[in-house]
């Protein structure tokens, strides 16, 4: 008998990031028992207008990601499905807090099949405590300079400050 071959099991896991949160770490976590290697792609998304640009988003998502050695952290401005077909991964994770992200979720996963057939989404929900907590919710307190410390890591919370100063 031969040696098995093994498979690399490389997952995508794409959002904006605007900016990475405890409930995102808590995705990619449980993301990392599952796969070899995790790419973290954010997304330009400058129809979104994101709070910070994209090379600040990729600088906290790296910082925020640096004690995961199986996370790379890219940027991307392209279809899902292209992004997948450059970096060979037909897994792309997302996450789920509410049944309003379901719905969404939903539409895109199959918009995504219907371009790319072999290409599957995983969705994982973060732990009770991170439910709450979305990019959204961090910039609105953000807006008025509220207290966000709580929900970042805190590496990403300085950069912040930083960039806000």
């Amino acid at each position: 008998m031969g040696t098995p071959t093994s498979t690399h099991r490389k997952a995508i896991y794409p959002g904006t990031f605007d900016p990475i949160t405890n409930g995102h770490l808590d995705i990619i976590k449980r993301a990392c028992h599952m796969f070899d290697e995790i790419i973290v792609a954010v997304a330009d998304s400058e129809a979104k207008k994101p709070m910070f640009n994209l090379e600040q988003r990729i600088q906290m998502t790296q910082a925020a990601t640096k004690a995961f050695p199986k996370v790379n952290v890219i940027g991307f401005d392209k279809l899902l499905v292209d992004l997948s077909e450059d970096l060979e991964a037909n897994i792309i994770i997302r996450g789920l807090r509410a049944v309003s992200d379901f719905e969404y979720e939903l539409q895109m996963g199959y918009a995504n099949a219907s371009l790319k057939p072999d290409l599957e989404t995983i969705y994982l929900m973060p732990s009770l405590q991170h439910a709450f907590v979305s990019s959204s919710v961090v910039r609105a307190i953000l807006a008025y300079d509220g207290k966000v410390d709580h929900l970042l890591d805190a590496e990403v919370y300085r950069i912040i400050k930083e960039i806000r100063k």
